[in-house]
């Protein structure tokens, strides 16, 4: 076994592996296993949008909005917002063609203030084979105010279109808009409600939205950060940064395991878990990357920080571990990759001029998306290497999707198909 394929062999046997990994579903942010990584080998490394070169099919998205798409067996699933009228829509497309199969409008409401890099569509929704779930802001009032206040709206919808419920779990509000991925745990949907406010993480049911449990932050800050969950320490641990603290609760009950205090005040980018080690990368206003040991209880701020480093970081874009390396892209371009034990960096080199998307890596190639619907194709390890570097001809702020033998990408006006033609599941 070649050097790079043991790396990823590590990858993928320390992560809970579906029974069938020749062909994936992509049911959530970033993946099946939350962390960007496909286990598929046979997923497509050279394409160009501006000629049609391997472009399956392209299909318009009514709309805008930033969310990635999700795939489960022949359907497709993405979010939108019609800003011409304040629609939050979810839409599901037939993944052999691409030609859209419904359109439902979860909400009607004003738009809120936002960040520029932000959109009013920007929470992937999440998929459990018979209902897609997701969340929009249902804000009191328009913008230009400061701050705009709103509710959480949490929908569940199955796979022909029809609405099973629909609840508002709690407040929200951040100047800089909104955007919460949910994450599928058991019995429950789990959404964190980190904002400028009475912030708090919800457990829902997924039969029918109802509260489960509810754990309450302790520092009223937003942060837009999807939680993993991962077996770890005889534990089920949900991890995730936000609320000026890395911190692991119990997804069953949400009581916390252990945090960290800081290292900044607002986290964007999801943790990732290489079977060892957690690596996160964040933040605002100051920018850190660090290393943590996940078998703590309590607090371990003093104890269980392995590596930190504050050069090179990302504060969007949430990174890759694969295997012996750690990989990350920050928000203007520059692309690093550590010895993941020690916190050694390999290498650092631009890939872009700015990058929104957050990475995703399949056989043996880490894909870099760039603003400007370029993506780079790296291996990992410790000499830069560029495999490929692929136009799409369209700005693209959302994150790739891997599944069945395409790669599916959101620009600002389409949602591309790569790869070979795909064949019914």
């Amino acid at each position: 076994m070649s050097r790079h394929a043991l790396v990823f062999f590590t990858l993928a046997i320390s992560l809970p592996l579906p029974a069938v990994t020749s062909a994936e579903n992509w049911p959530g942010w970033r993946g099946p296993r939350g962390d960007g990584t496909s286990l598929e080998s046979n997923i497509p490394t050279r394409w160009d949008g501006t000629t049609g070169q391997n472009i399956s099919w392209k299909t318009p998205v009514p709309g805008r909005g930033y969310s990635s798409p999700i795939v489960w067996d022949d359907r497709v699933f993405l979010t939108s917002c019609l800003e011409s009228n304040g629609e939050r829509v979810l839409i599901c497309l037939d993944r052999i063609s691409g030609k859209p199969l419904w359109q439902r409008t979860v909400i009607t409401a004003p738009l809120e203030k936002k960040h520029r890099l932000n959109s009013f569509a920007s929470g992937t929704p999440v998929a459990d084979g018979e209902l897609v779930y997701l969340t929009f802001l249902d804000p009191d009032f328009a913008a230009p105010a400061e701050v705009t206040p709103g509710d959480m709206v949490v929908a569940a919808y199955d796979f022909a279109g029809n609405q099973r419920w629909l609840v508002r779990p709690g407040r929200f509000a951040s100047r800089h808009g909104y955007c919460t991925s949910p994450v599928l745990f058991k019995d429950k949907l789990i959404v964190n409600g980190d904002h400028d406010g009475e912030s708090y993480i919800a457990a829902l049911s997924r039969s029918d939205g109802r509260t489960l449990w509810r754990t309450m932050r302790e520092h009223k800050t937003r942060s837009y950060v999807t939680p993993i969950i991962r077996q770890i320490d005889g534990r089920t641990q949900m991890i995730l940064s936000g609320s000026m603290c890395v911190a692991s609760f119990d997804p069953h009950d949400g009581s916390r395991h252990w945090k960290i205090d800081g290292p900044t005040e607002q986290f964007v980018a999801s943790l990732v878990y290489n079977g060892e080690l957690l690596f996160l990368t964040a933040g605002f206003p100051e920018l850190h990357m660090m290393a943590i040991r996940p078998d703590g209880h309590g607090n371990v701020t003093d104890t269980h920080i392995v590596w930190r480093t504050t050069k090179g970081c990302s504060y969007v874009p949430s990174p890759i571990a694969a295997g012996e390396f750690f990989l990350v892209a920050s928000d203007g371009g520059i692309a690093s990759c550590f010895d993941a034990a020690s916190g050694r960096r390999h290498w650092m080199e631009r890939i872009g001029r700015h990058v929104s998307a957050s990475l995703v890596s399949a056989g043996e190639l880490v894909y870099f998306l760039d603003d400007d619907g370029i993506t780079k194709l790296v291996r990992p390890g410790e000499r830069f290497e560029q495999v490929a570097d692929n136009p799409l001809g369209e700005y693209c702020f959302a994150s790739p999707a891997i599944s069945q033998g395409n790669l599916f990408i959101r620009s600002e006006a389409h949602l591309f198909c790569i790869g070979p033609q795909p064949a019914s599941k």
